[in-house]
């Protein structure tokens, strides 16, 4: 009873009950593992929503590779995961990052191993496979640990690869035997694969000239739908452009293309075989990564003038040749692509040379420049002739990235220009740029 002596009403329950369901459903999104379990129990309008598909479609596994008590629960989980909600995934990323031992691959090998079988019975709307840097060619992995991991993923792509759009067996490093294997899976149950994004970047271990394989590229030749292909320079050859004209000429819309010093690239490649592909992939755009791969003569061998190429990123931190030279690549070189350029990164170690003038040039000559990154020695004025072109029309960034090094042990008096030239274009930059500008002493 209350004061007045009127019966006291059980009161409603707490506003958490009555919250919308998509309120509700966010409020899980957000949440771990963990904290979503112990949420089902709070009611069964909780626990229902804990089974809703929406919230695991996507997954991203990362095994650390270290031998700890803290790391062994990642296995577990992983497989609890997989047995409970695995029937709901459409997006499964797994990443293994730095394995210690045998002991460790062994353990992922087992869990990997009941990770896709279970999948593969369970699940049939997976749509995009990512396992990355599994490293295989590396002596922690025995040969029957490998092959039994090889032998698991190859009979899951076997009866998934009807369903995957998109595979990406990055950093995996096998044989061209091993790789081809594995690829040829996808198209194991008809003639041609349905995968339209593939990236097999550092796919082969290094130092492999996967070019001149012939099983390669008839392996290459069951993709009948690429739109984006990620792969090492080592795999360019011109059966493969060939391969790529006649069967992905109508959906391929970007390459992606590494280059690394310890891989071969002496291949040769002629000019007409790219022009053909571009002239039937009309959308297509290539996007070469060069790592320590710096010299103009190896560089013009591979970077030809029939190649529709939209960014070039050059990195090298360690190269200190003195004899070595930029500004042939600068002057020479990259401006052939000026009417196609959109992005560029550079790092490189030029301080043998001034390069502010050949750097400038290149951006005013490439119009659709939208994006510039570059670590190197450089006048901190080359910022401010930058602004002032952009402040003018002259070109048109949305990127703007600068890593100034000097020889000096303090960058006091290049920061108090720095912020001189931000104060001076702060308008330009705080309506038109991403702009991130700093000095970095090399002592």
């Amino acid at each position: 009873m209350d004061e007045e002596g009127q019966p006291i009403q059980p009161q409603d329950e707490s506003c958490w009950a009555t919250l919308p369901d998509v309120c509700l459903h966010r409020i899980f999104w957000w949440l771990g593992d963990k904290d979503r379990s112990r949420a089902a129990l709070v009611c069964r309008k909780w626990n229902q929503m804990m089974y809703s598909a929406d919230l695991w479609r996507y997954r991203t596994i990362t095994f650390t590779g270290r031998p700890s008590r803290v790391h062994a629960s990642e296995f577990v989980s992983a497989l609890w995961y997989v047995k409970k909600f695995g029937r709901y995934l459409e997006h499964l990323e797994i990443k293994l990052l730095h394995p210690y031992n045998a002991v460790l691959t062994k353990k992922f090998q087992v869990t990997m191993q009941s990770l896709l079988s279970c999948l593969g019975k369970r699940n049939n709307r997976l749509k995009s496979l990512s396992i990355q840097y599994l490293e295989l060619d590396r002596l922690v992995w025995r040969n029957s640990i490998r092959n039994l991991l090889m032998k698991s993923l190859s009979s899951f792509l076997k009866k998934m690869g009807k369903h995957l759009d998109y595979l990406s067996l990055k950093g995996a490093r096998l044989t061209v035997g091993q790789g081809c294997h594995i690829l040829n899976s996808l198209s194991y149950s008809r003639k041609e694969s349905v995968v339209s994004e593939l990236n097999l970047e550092d796919f082969f271990s290094h130092h492999l000239t996967v070019y001149s394989s012939p099983q390669f590229n008839k392996t290459m030749a069951t993709f009948h739908s690429l739109e984006s292909l990620s792969l090492n320079y080592n795999c360019i050859s011109d059966e493969l452009l060939e391969n790529l004209c006649e069967n992905n000429a109508g959906t391929l819309w970007t390459m992606n293309i590494k280059c690394h010093s310890h891989d071969p690239h002496e291949q040769v490649i002629w000019g007409m075989s790219w022009a053909k592909l571009a002239r039937y992939a009309t959308n297509l755009r290539v996007n070469f990564f060069f790592e320590q791969v710096m010299e103009y003569e190896r560089l013009a061998r591979i970077l030809l003038q029939e190649i529709p190429i939209r960014s070039i990123s050059l990195r090298n931190c360690s190269f200190s040749d003195p004899d070595w030279s930029m500004r042939p690549t600068l002057t020479d070189l990259l401006p052939t692509f000026r009417h196609t350029l959109q992005k560029l990164t550079f790092e490189f170690n030029n301080k043998n040379e001034s390069l502010d003038k050949e750097l400038h040039r290149l951006i005013l000559s490439c119009r659709k420049l939208f994006y510039f990154k570059i670590w190197a020695f450089l006048d901190v004025k080359f910022v401010e002739q930058i602004l002032q072109s952009q402040e003018e029309g002259r070109c048109a960034l949305r990127t703007l990235k600068v890593r100034i090094y000097t020889n000096r042990y303090e960058t006091n008096e290049e920061d108090r220009t720095l912020w001189e030239i931000y104060r001076k274009y702060r308008q330009l930059i705080d309506s038109e740029l991403n702009y991130v500008v700093i000095a970095y002493s090399m002592r």
